[in-house]
């Protein structure tokens, strides 16, 4: 198959189990090629890909940074897309879409609700989410399989039904699974998991998004996005010693803060990128959904082209070989902010607790946890997760722990190993890793996200005992892993974790300290090593793929109205035609409130399909201003407090709007959707704050509430719990058109408030319809 056919072809990445490129029928013959067990990824064209970027070039006259090439080379009118980074919306089509479990249930009932007959574009749903932690992978995946059989089953018949491939429970996490079978070079893929952007290690332009916007891209409607800015990360020297790719980001993270990268595309670049490998990249651009960017991307070389080959896509390298240009940045482009780090002066680095933007070096941490009164003593070491499970990482973590059984030493801490996907799992037990991390006192979990998500059934201590854990994860937000608040999680690379886990210790660094081997000798351990990539192919494992039949129209999605995990959506409410008068505050929230402490993962998990229920665990992570407490709060129609939720359906019961009043990077953190939906469910009408992350901003709009921010911050002191509050301007509600906000205090004052906003003109049809879905479906 040369050149000239894949110039007039449409690019097909793969899927699981056959592993080579699969062509037209036209061309089947001739190729030899098994079209037996795939699943067909974007159709991307590298030449629609060219014809695109150079209408833009030609408009703008400017050199282009590599993400403004493949998000403008996306554009669904690249003649008269106005283009102004940071200002304007897009419109663009994305190639694919891909779903785990947990947010697919919302966004396939919410596809359900469109009455479209399948989906647009290629799409998958993930089983990763489910699956609890507990005693280790076979007998934690077969109890999964067990207990949601129903939400297994609703997601593997809407699949089938409406065309969207389905990765079985154990298959791996979804992240893992699209950087092995269809992230590559060049690639815009959308993704319901805020950790989506993984896929940038392979050069691709992957981003997290909520159910409702991946609904659009599946209805085959042009997807709206901010025009990213752009911020450059310009690497230089060599990654050596115990410095990991992860630290690059740790780094980065301390830097930008948890909300620096918020409507920006990090775009990294430099000599230094060389000396990282595909999915250290990848582990680089996961963790960027830590500072609020839009997504990662690393430019198309060489260690991507082997990464290629070795999954069975040798042909896509060569292909991205030839229109290399289009995957490098232009020379002489312009970033909005540039950040400088040198490899090799970066030290390892370890970051928390309860946020992933305090940065400490490794060698520091001790000392810093003393000064600050955090437990020095390892509880449990814990790596694994879709920020660091590649055959590179297990390797790496595999070296540390081969030196510590070759002195006769086990780990102090508990040690659980979580593989990212059904081919790594394989591949590293028949390369000896898992024998040697279970040895060391590993326990090898299911190919799941696990513990990294709250699904852990931690026992080794009870809620609100102080502990220390450490892990190779993304985020340790308060009680993220294992729902006790007083976890002091801290965030590092595997090799860290595993020598912690050891020493068990948070006063230990491996660079310069001891430790007693069985002997009572005083040994080092050497830096760590670990292959790229396995000499050998990788093992594929079980097969877990199910490719949707070719016409679905028979087959039953059944919900039954007695289920407790599933529930039919109902359309919300249109907006009336006037103003929201008298609104009551149902919380004023202090402080930092992530998607975690407005809809909790966890054991709230299984409701993720059932909007009723899954509402009952609304903003019970938040705390209060009034009385500095999570879930209680007063009713001002009884003058009795309840727990969040209890309150909200009351006023709900009796007719009563609200409003959530909320401090600076509102909704930072996962992609759930939940975190929207159940305040429009419970009767929200708009969250006020100071600023958002981005994709709680958009999921808020998609569900037909006002998300608003004060035009001055220090406003937010001028409310009170016990204040009524109208939105005014909705007559005239335009974009670029600040609301107001009358807001009426007990006694009897009253301030007006100006709000901003950053709704478009189609947004405001979204408000105007009650939701997008219902927007959608007027359009039809």
């Amino acid at each position: 198959l040369g050149t000239h056919f894949f110039r007039s072809a449409q690019l097909l990445a793969l899927g699981h189990g056959a592993r080579r490129l699969h062509v037209s029928a036209a061309y089947r013959a001739q190729a030899h090629v098994s079209m037996s067990r795939f699943e067909p990824s974007s159709f991307v064209n590298y030449e629609r890909l060219q014809s695109n970027i150079d209408i833009v070039r030609k408009r703008l006259n400017r050199p282009l940074t590599l993400s403004e090439k493949i998000v403008y080379g996306h554009l669904d009118d690249p003649h008269k897309q106005e283009i102004d980074r940071g200002r304007t919306y897009l419109r663009l089509r994305p190639d694919r879409v891909a779903m785990q479990d947990a947010t697919a249930q919302m966004a396939m009932l919410q596809f359900i609700s469109s009455g479209l007959p399948k989906v647009a574009v290629p799409s998958t749903i993930h089983c990763d989410h489910l699956i609890e932690a507990k005693t280790g992978g076979v007998k934690d995946l077969a109890r999964a399989k067990e207990v949601n059989h129903e939400v297994y089953n609703f997601l593997s018949s809407a699949g089938a039904k409406y065309g969207v491939g389905f990765w079985k429970p154990g298959s791996g996490i979804i992240h893992q699974i699209i950087l092995e079978n269809y992230a590559y070079p060049g690639v815009m893929l959308i993704g319901t998991d805020s950790h989506t952007p993984n896929g940038g290690g392979l050069g691709s332009i992957c981003i997290g998004v909520g159910g409702a916007d991946a609904v659009d891209v599946m209805a085959g409607i042009a997807w709206e996005l901010k025009c990213p800015e752009v911020i450059g990360v310009k690497l230089t020297g060599s990654l050596s010693g115990w410095t990991s790719p992860k630290d690059v980001i740790l780094k980065v993270a301390g830097i930008l803060t948890v909300k620096g990268g918020t409507g920006a595309i990090v775009e990294y670049h430099g000599p230094g990128v060389d000396s990282i490998s595909c999915t250290g990249m990848a582990t680089i651009c996961n963790m960027g959904a830590e500072i609020g960017a839009t997504t990662s991307v690393f430019p198309y070389n060489h260690r991507m082209k082997t990464y290629l080959e070795k999954t069975g896509r040798g042909q896509i390298a060569a292909l991205a070989d030839e229109f290399s240009d289009l995957l490098v940045p232009d020379e002489g482009c312009k970033y909005d902010q540039l950040i400088e780090i040198n490899l090799d002066e970066l030290k390892p680095h370890i970051n928390g607790p309860f946020t992933p933007d305090l940065a400490h070096p490794v060698s520091e941490i001790g000392a810093v946890a003393e000064k600050n009164g955090w437990p020095l003593e390892v509880k449990v070491g814990l790596i694994g997760s879709c920020t660091n499970s590649s055959y590179e990482d297990m390797g790496r973590a595999a070296s540390v722990a081969k030196q510590a059984l070759d002195n006769g030493l086990t780990c102090k801490a508990q040690f659980t190993v979580t593989p990212g996907s059904e081919q790594i799992r394989a591949t590293i037990e028949r390369d000896g890793y898992s024998k040697i991390l279970g040895d060391v006192g590993g326990v090898v979990l299911a190919n799941a996200c696990g513990p990294c998500i709250g699904q852990w059934d931690r026992q080794d201590v009870k809620k609100g005992e102080k502990n220390t854990i450490v892990t190779s994860f993304n985020r340790n937000f308060t009680a993220r892993n294992d729902a006790n608040p007083a976890t002091h999680a801290f965030v590092t690379s595997p090799e860290i974790v595993t020598a912690l886990a050891i020493a068990g210790t948070l006063n230990f660094n491996p660079e310069t300290d001891y430790l007693t081997a069985a002997n009572g000798e005083k040994f080092k351990l050497d830096p760590p090593y670990g292959d790229e990539l396995p000499a050998m192919d990788f093992d594929p494992g079980q097969d877990t793929y199910q490719h949707p039949p070719p016409d679905g129209t028979s087959i039953r999605v059944d919900v039954s109205p007695e289920s407790n995990r599933l529930q039919l959506l109902e359309p919300f409410d249109k907006w009336s035609g006037s103003d929201l008068e008298d609104m009551k505050v149902l919380i004023k929230v202090k402080g930092k409130c992530t998607t975690d402490h407005i809809s909790a993962a966890g054991p709230w998990l299984k409701f993720r399909g059932h909007l009723d229920n899954i509402s009952n665990n609304m903003l019970i992570g938040a705390v209060n201003s009034e009385n500095d407490a999570i879930n209680k709060l007063k009713n001002y129609l009884t003058g009795e407090y309840g727990g969040v939720p209890d309150v909200a359906r009351h006023y709900k019961a009796n007719g009563v709007s609200w409003v959530v009043v909320g401090d600076d990077n509102y909704g930072e953190g996962s992609s759930r959707e939940h975190a929207a939906l159940e305040p429009r469910h419970l009767g929200g009408r708009a969250i006020i704050v100071k600023s958002f992350a981005r994709i709680h901003e958009t999921n808020l709009k998609k569900q037909g509430v006002l998300p608003l921010t004060f035009s001055n911050p220090s406003d937010y002191d001028k409310i009170c719990p016990d204040d009524k509050i109208s939105i005014r301007g909705l007559k005239a509600f335009a974009p670029g058109k600040p609301l107001s906000a009358a807001v009426k205090h007990s006694d009897g004052s009253e301030d007006t408030l100006e709000l901003i906003h950053s709704f478009n003109e189609t947004q405001i049809e979204w408000f105007q319809a009650g939701s997008a879905l219902n927007r959608m479906k007027e359009m039809q």
